[in-house]
């Protein structure tokens, strides 16, 4: 159910439903059915992406093979070789569709996201670092891209706080942030060697080819942790929405929230990079096609984290079926598609008047 709005906007009417004990809940009608559709399309999206590859396995003989029912050979390449890429692909798209809401909404802008506000790039430079510098494993480089994502991220916050966090001023800070790592990015691949600047690039395109369990487990427990946190905070992160004034007398302690959940949203980012590497605008776009779904008023990190995890397996399955033998890594085609997504955005606030 929906209301018409002044500007001709829509947005969900929310009902309160009341559980014994004295416990009530507000859900909104619209919001509920498209995160069950969100999710309905990403299970589904699983089981086709579980099935896609060289040994093709039918969609039932793959729900088969995950109930424990399958072929010696069905649960080799079920269980051992697709599952652990297609959770690593739920859980990076989810980790960036959630960080991403929480960032618009903190910022009050469409365009903060990880992405343009240099957290990405963090991550990448951490993650350089040591491939370059310390010729480090795989597990040293997720650990350089997750130290590399939080101290971007505490010196963004810093630098961006005056007398609190304007949405304005943490993007203009952010984009200044990303020129600047960018630029030793550069650097980095100019000072490595051969080897390296190979391995280095491959980790920059953003990938899920050969992913296992290793991947899973550290990202599993992050989005274990951080999820509820973050859910846990919607209700206020909306109130704030309404201004810092607003949310001070509603007894929102405002700078404590901004701060407790872009500190989970930077540690979901790094963790996404480290699992996958820089996969670019899931975190851009998914919240704002979640929000166009759902007409909300504001950024709703739980369909949000929904409609990443459907944009990232559905990249992924397109990286793998639409271009033949020459398999795309999924970090290029995000590339190629939310870039065309930002043009659209930007021409679309400029028409509003928004920028």
């Amino acid at each position: 159910m929906t209301v018409e709005l002044p500007t001709g906007r829509t947005r969900s009417r929310s009902r309160t439903v009341r559980a014994p004990g004295g416990l009530s809940l507000r859900a909104e009608p619209r919001a509920l059915l498209t995160g069950l559709l969100l999710a309905a399309a990403a299970a589904a999206l699983s089981v086709v992406l579980i099935g896609t590859g060289d040994f093709e396995i039918a969609p039932a003989d793959v729900v088969q093979t995950l109930l424990g029912n399958g072929t010696p050979a069905q649960d080799f390449i079920v269980n051992d070789l697709r599952l652990p890429r297609v959770l690593v692909a739920l859980l990076v798209g989810a980790a960036l569709g959630m960080a991403g809401a929480v960032f618009q909404s903190v910022s009050r802008n469409p365009l903060g996201s990880p992405d343009l506000l240099g957290f990405g790039y963090g991550s990448v430079v951490g993650a350089l670092l040591v491939i370059v510098l310390f010729k480090g494993g795989a597990t040293a480089v997720a650990g350089g891209a997750l130290v590399g994502g939080l101290v971007t991220g505490v010196l963004i916050y810093v630098l961006s706080y005056k007398r609190g966090i304007h949405g304005y001023r943490l993007v203009l800070v952010g984009i200044g942030a990303s020129a600047m790592l960018i630029a030793g990015i550069q650097w980095l691949l100019t000072k490595a060697q051969f080897v390296e600047a190979t391995r280095a690039m491959v980790w920059l395109t953003g990938s899920l080819a050969g992913r296992d369990w290793s991947q899973v487990w550290p990202l599993l427990g992050t989005c274990a942790v951080l999820f509820p946190l973050v859910l846990s905070q919607g209700r206020a992160l909306r109130i704030a929405e309404m201004g810092d004034d607003a949310a001070y007398a509603l007894g929102v302690r405002v700078e404590r929230m901004r701060m407790l959940l872009m500190l989970a949203a930077v540690l979901l980012t790094t963790a996404a990079a480290a699992a996958a590497g820089p996969i670019s605008f899931v975190a851009l776009a998914a919240p704002q096609l979640a929000r166009r779904l759902t007409r909300s008023p504001g950024s709703n990190p739980a369909t949000g984290a929904l409609m990443g995890s459907v944009l990232l397996l559905l990249s992924d399955w397109a990286s793998q079926r639409a271009f033949g033998a020459d398999q795309l890594p999924v970090g290029v085609l995000t590339g190629l598609v939310g870039g065309a997504y930002l043009l659209w955005l930007l021409v679309t606030e400029r028409r509003a008047g928004r920028i």
